[in-house]
């Protein structure tokens, strides 16, 4: 059996989503493609695929190959034609994944300049606010927005966000305007459901001392965007990145408060799988984040 070959029949199948399909693209028989992964789970000692005669899913063992088997495969095209054209051009398919609030804000316009210097590289990208898994999930580089990351992910820091703490006038007329931190208690607050600092919002003061003030939010959600809105209705006091209520602030439908204290400093990070066998698509495409976003503060 042809390992490569094997495995390259395999991951068509679930990219076709089907037998029949992944022929029709690799231009054999069906036949073909059934000894081929039969042959490649033979080998492997597991099954990869559980069908049936209506539908088709990958078992646990499949997802683990399929996900690596992809990155290899997508290495080695990238590598053919690195050596064919006598160039260092990346080429391919390049996955990204980035929060949804922060890529509908300011990535497209990065994308753009991105593909405009790199015209052979297509880009697939997921917005999602959810930890995603890059090596069963195929996914090259993830942006993340934390203030710290767990030891042992490799990655590389992009760019300082700021944080805000908000309301709105009419919440602020209604309700008082908080002038210490503690003060926040006493208040209606909404809270962000992937926060890292959770429900206890940390505040440096001018002279230095730091503190924790623990809220009780009436609402949370794993939206920025929807928090805010209902901060803007008068929902009462939130924690975001200044990203998301910036064009708030700028309006005057939010209010910026405690100014005089500091408050989270995010940190935007690019997550990768390996630093020793980083491929050209995801160093050029990091290279290119850190000179066009990482030069100062992002709003």
């Amino acid at each position: 059996m042809d390992l490569f070959a094997a495995t390259r029949v395999f991951v068509q199948v679930v990219d076709s989503g089907g037998f029949a399909r992944a022929a029709e693209v690799l231009d054999v028989s069906n036949a073909v493609v059934t000894r081929q992964v039969a042959a490649l789970e033979r080998h492997l000692g597991a099954r990869l695929l559980n069908r049936t005669t209506r539908r088709m899913s990958l078992t646990d063992a499949g997802e683990e190959f399929y996900g690596r088997a992809r990155s290899i495969l997508e290495q080695v095209a990238e590598a053919e034609a690195v050596a064919s054209q006598g160039t260092r051009s990346p080429v391919g398919l390049l996955r990204i994944s980035a929060p949804l609030s922060y890529g509908i804000s300011h990535l497209a316009p990065v994308l753009a300049r991105f593909r405009q210097r790199y015209p052979q590289l297509r880009l697939d990208v997921d917005l999602s606010d959810r930890l995603v898994d890059l090596a069963n999930e195929g996914i090259d580089v993830a942006l993340r927005i934390a203030t710290r990351l767990d030891p042992g992910i490799v990655s590389r820091r992009i760019a300082t966000l700021d944080a805000v703490v908000c309301a709105s006038p009419g919440y602020l007329r209604k309700r008082g305007r908080p002038r210490k931190p503690a003060e926040l208690a006493g208040h209606d607050t909404l809270g962000f459901s992937y926060l890292g600092a959770g429900d206890e919002w940390p505040f440096t003061a001018p002279d230095g001392s730091r503190e924790k003030v623990r809220v009780h939010p009436e609402v949370h959600s794993s939206n920025g965007e929807l928090l805010r809105d209902l901060a803007i209705a008068g929902g009462g006091v939130i924690l975001q990145p200044r990203f998301i209520v910036e064009e708030a602030l700028q309006r005057g439908a939010l209010v910026p408060i405690l100014e005089s204290y500091r408050t989270l400093e995010l940190k935007l990070h690019a997550v990768y799988l390996s630093q020793r066998f980083l491929p050209s698509k995801v160093r050029v495409f990091i290279d290119f984040l850190v000179d066009s976003l990482g030069s100062a503060k992002t709003p």
